[in-house]
C-alpha cells in the first residue's frame, strides 16, 4: 500500500500535510462570534486563539526539525498529527476560554510537524523536480485556503463551534492511517548519531552562517510579512473601510487564493519548458514590489477604488504564487543532511516576520484608509526584492550552494525502496 513519490497520490498527500497549519487558522474563523456566546467570552478575545496557534507554529518546528534529522520525517509527522487529533478533542469539549487558549496552543505544536513537508521533498527529489513538486505543494495549501472558511461555516450551520474541532480531530487520524500505510521514509537516518543539544547549535549555525540559505530564509520571511499584511489588511479595509458584506470580502479572498494557485501552477510549467528559477523569481519579486508600491502611492493620494484595490491584491497573490515554490527549493537545497533544521528555520523566521506583518498592521491601522497594509507591503516586498537582487542572485547564479552527488541520490533512493 506505499504511495509512490512520483505519484500524483503521494503528491496529493504531502498538499494535505502541509495545508494542516492553514487549515487550522482558516476553518475556525466563521466561529469566533459563536464560541465566544458560548464560553463568555468576546470574539475579540476568542482572536486569542488563532494567536495561540500560530505562536505555536513559529516555535514548535525549531524542536521538531532537528529531531527529524535523527529518527526520520515519519514518526515525526505521526506524533504531531496524534497530538493534533487529542488536542482537537479536547478544543471540542472546552469549557472555557483559558482551557481553549491552552489545547488551541497544543494544537498548534502538533500541526508544526507538518512543515516537515518540504524536506521530505528535499530527501526524494533532484532540484527541477523539487521545484514542481512545491510548486504542487503551494497549490494544494491555497486549495484548503480557498474551503476552510466555507466548510467552517457549512460546519456551525448544522451544528456547533465544537463540531468543527471534531472534524478536525477525524481529519487528523485520517491523516496519520495515510501516512503509516502510505508514505515509506525519506530522510537518510545515520544511525550512530546522537540528538546532543550541542549538536543541534552547531545545525542551526550552519543554515546561519550559510550564503544562500540563510539569505533565502530571510527572503521567504520578507515575502511572508508581505502575505500576512496582505490577508489582515485586506479586511481591515473592505470591511471596515468599505463596508463590504463578509460574503462579499469572501469572495475577494478566494479570488486572491486562486491567483496564488495560478502563480505557482505558473511556474511548475515555465521549471518544464526550462525556464531558470532565478529568472521567475526576479520576475516575482519584481512585480511583488512594484504592485504593492503602486497600491502604497495611490493611498497616499487618497484614491483607493475597492474594485483596482482587489485587481491589485490579485497580482501580489499571482506573485507570491511563482516566487514561493522557488524560495522554497532554494532554501531547502543547499544542506540536504540537516533539510529538516532548514525547514524548520525557514517555517519559524517566515511565521515570526509574518505574525509581526500582521499585529503592526493591525495596530496601525487608522481606521479610513488601507495605509498600514500598503505601506507594510511594500516595505517587506522592497525588502525581499533587494535580499534577491544584491545577496541571493550573485551567490546562488555562483553555484554557492554546492552540487548534489550522485552517491547521496543513491542513498536516498535506497532509503525511499
Amino acid at each position: 500500500m506505499q504511495i509512490q513519490p512520483i505519484s500524483f497520490a503521494f503528491t496529493l498527500l504531502l498538499g494535505f500535510l502541509a495545508a494542516v497549519p492553514y487549515s487550522g487558522i482558516d476553518i475556525n474563523l466563521p466561529a469566533l462570534a459563536a464560541t465566544g456566546a458560548t464560553l463568555g467570552a468576546s470574539p475579540s478575545d476568542v482572536g486569542l486563539t488563532m494567536s495561540a496557534f500560530m505562536l505555536s507554529l513559529a516555535v514548535a518546528p525549531l524542536v521538531y526539525g532537528p529531531i527529524s534529522d535523527r529518527v526520520g520525517r515519519k514518526p515525526v509527522i505521526v506524533f504531531g498529527l496524534a497530538l493534533v487529533v487529542m488536542a482537537s478533542l479536547a478544543c471540542a469539549s472546552a469549557q472555557s476560554l483559558p482551557m481553549l487558549l491552552t489545547y488551541r496552543f497544543i494544537q498548534g505544536v502538533g500541526a508544526a510537524s507538518t512543515t516537515m513537508t518540504f524536506a521530505i521533498i528535499r530527501d526524494l527529489f533532484d532540484e527541477t523536480t523539487a521545484r514542481a513538486k512545491m510548486a504542487n505543494v503551494v497549490i494544494a495549501i491555497n486549495v484548503v485556503t480557498v474551503i476552510a472558511p466555507s466548510a467552517g461555516a457549512a460546519l456551525l450551520a448544522i451544528g456547533t463551534w465544537r463540531l468543527i474541532y471534531a472534524v478536525q480531530a477525524a481529519t487528523g487520524a485520517i491523516l496519520i492511517l495515510a501516512v503509516l500505510l502510505g508514505f515509506t521514509e525519506s530522510a537518510k537516518i545515520d544511525l550512530p548519531s546522537r540528538l546532543a543539544a550541542s549538536d543541534v547549535i552547531k545545525a542551526y549555525l550552519r543554515v546561519v552562517k550559510h550564503p544562500v540559505s540563510f539569505v533565502f530564509i530571510l527572503i521567504g520571511a520578507a515575502g511572508g510579512a508581505t502575505v500576512f499584511a496582505y490577508v489582515t489588511g485586506s479586511s481591515l479595509f473592505f470591511l471596515g473601510v468599505v463596508g463590504l458584506r463578509p460574503d462579499q470580502y469572501g469572495m475577494i479572498f478566494s479570488a486572491c487564493s486562486a491567483a496564488v494557485m495560478c502563480g505557482a501552477f505558473l511556474d511548475s510549467r515555465l521549471g518544464r519548458w526550462g525556464v531558470m528559477p532565478a529568472d521567475v523569481l526576479t520576475v516575482g519579486l519584481g512585480l511583488l514590489f512594484v504592485t504593492a508600491s503602486t497600491m502604497l502611492a495611490m493611498t497616499l493620494a487618497g484614491w483607493t477604488p475597492p474594485a483596482l484595490v482587489a485587481g491589485l491584491l490579485m497580482v501580489v497573490a499571482l506573485a507570491i504564487g511563482l516566487s514561493l515554490p522557488n524560495i522554497m527549493n532554494a532554501t531547502m537545497q543547499p544542506l540536504p543532511d540537516i533539510a529538516g533544521v532548514v525547514g524548520a528555520a525557514a517555517g519559524s523566521i517566515q511565521m515570526t516576520a509574518g505574525a509581526i506583518a500582521s499585529g503592526l498592521v493591525a495596530i496601525l491601522f487608522d481606521g479610513r484608509s488601507a495605509l498600514s497594509m500598503t505601506a507594510a507591503m511594500a516595505v517587506s516586498s522592497l525588502l525581499a526584492l533587494l535580499l534577491y537582487l544584491l545577496f541571493a542572485r550573485p551567490a546562488h547564479r555562483s553555484g554557492a550552494h554546492g552540487p548534489r552527488t550522485s552517491a547521496t541520490l543513491r542513498n536516498v533512493r535506497a532509503t525511499v525502496r
